[in-house]
């Protein structure tokens, strides 16, 4: 008997919504976690890709490589053509990280089922003929008229900050295992972890490589200058330029120029920190550009929790250490100096005389408390100048899902 075709759907929760500055601009799955992106992670854990994600309405626009199509939570799903035995559907959670190793099975028992992972929902799955959730069920998962419940093996991101918490030790399981490189001539190994060159990786003598806590993984073209000190775990993504400075638990996605002491850190990926400076437990999003010595500060005089920023005052982490989030295509001054716990927005330029606040709105022209927005025009102009120079084009679809997103946090219309 022929197996049903399998479409996979990821949503966000509404709690993501206050994910803050990612999820403005983005889908919550594609955003980097360990050696990569949600979403990826689930495309594994199913066997396919995804067939789209349900995500805030303004971001049905939302395009980039290797992405799949946007659609409103907010709207219906069309079902699918009534043809027996034809198409089973599998929604879940995009804050949804399966257990290393995990895979899904597709249920031996009839009927619709309630995905949950340590008690709370984390998906449905909808065979042939059933019915699709309702819109408000994928803002707020709950019980569903399903004929029974599967247990998921795995776990929830509950916050934004978890992706800084719990990234070294996803990171370190993500590269336990696999295969080893011979070391470039002239440089060296500290502990006896796993050191893995893609093709086309370009090592220049005197780097270090320090496996004592994890292993080290560098994607195809990935170029390391001398005078780098690389401890893992550590991820590069590919086309990535480790442009010296000391790393440590870095998990960098694709064409990351980084230099300076970078400590347990994530980049999503396409940005530039290519002088010295400070950046550690933070997050970056894609084509932020910080310029030379912006340094952020990751730990309070006290030693006490992080209090985040965020539009609506700061929130508890409980996090000793937490450094800072800045969204996609940000941009900072030379000499920028971050306060622990700051959150700033997309598409925000850093530059004044005052220290940033802990909370600098999405497409802020300067950090200043009453700073003016970001002229949308002069934004989108410059979001095309940069992809350019990358080498992508910002078309009509890219222009539309930027503007989209700053029409909505800049109030320009609903969403």
């Amino acid at each position: 008997m022929k197996a049903n075709q399998v479409k996979l759907y990821l949503f966000d929760e509404g709690l993501t919504d206050a994910w803050h500055p990612f999820a403005l601009t983005r889908p919550c799955g594609e955003l980097r976690f360990g050696d990569s992106l949600l979403r990826e992670r689930l495309e594994t854990f199913v066997g396919r890709s995804v067939t789209a994600s349900l995500s805030r309405s303004w971001l049905t626009a939302f395009r980039e490589p290797g992405a799949p199509p946007i659609v409103s939570r907010d709207a219906e799903l069309p079902e699918p053509a009534s043809q027996p035995g034809s198409v089973d559907r599998l929604f879940l959670s995009s804050r949804f990280v399966p257990a290393r190793g995990a895979r899904w099975a597709t249920p031996s028992t009839g009927g619709s089922q309630l995905l949950v992972s340590g008690g709370e929902p984390v998906g449905a799955w909808i065979p042939d003929g059933g019915e699709s959730p309702e819109p408000a069920w994928f803002d707020r998962p709950r019980q569903l008229p399903t004929s029974g419940e599967l247990e998921l093996e795995g776990s929830l991101l509950s916050h934004v900050w978890d992706l800084i918490g719990e990234n070294p030790e996803q990171l370190a399981m993500d590269l336990a295992s696999g295969p080893s490189s011979p070391l470039p001539p002239g440089t060296h190994q500290i502990g006896e972890g796993r050191v893995f060159l893609a093709e086309g990786v370009t090592v220049e003598p005197g780097v270090v490589f320090d496996t004592r806590h994890g292993s080290i993984r560098l994607e195809a073209g990935v170029e390391v200058r001398a005078g780098a000190r690389l401890s893992g775990p550590l991820h590069a993504g590919p086309g990535s330029r480790l442009l010296g400075g000391a790393y440590e638990c870095l998990a960098a996605g694709p064409m990351s120029y980084l230099r300076g002491e970078i400590e347990e850190c994530i980049v999503i990926g396409h940005s530039n920190k290519a002088h010295d400076g400070f950046l550690g437990h933070a997050m970056l999003g894609r084509w932020v550009n910080l310029g030379a010595l912006t340094t952020n500060s990751d730990l309070k005089n006290n030693y006490g929790p992080v209090r985040l920023g965020g539009p609506e005052g700061e929130v508890e982490t409980g996090l000793v250490k937490l450094g800072c989030l800045i969204g996609d295509h940000v941009k900072s001054a030379i000499g920028t100096m971050i306060n622990t716990g700051t959150v700033v927005g997309a598409g925000a330029n850093l530059f004044g005389d005052e220290k940033p606040p802990k909370w600098i709105p999405p497409f802020a022209w300067g950090h200043a408390p009453a700073a003016p927005a970001y002229a949308r025009d002069r934004f989108l102009d410059t979001a095309a100048t940069v992809l350019g120079r990358r080498g992508l084009e910002a078309d009509s679809q890219v222009r539309e899902w930027l503007g989209a997103c700053w029409d909505h946090a800049r109030g320009e219309k609903s969403g």
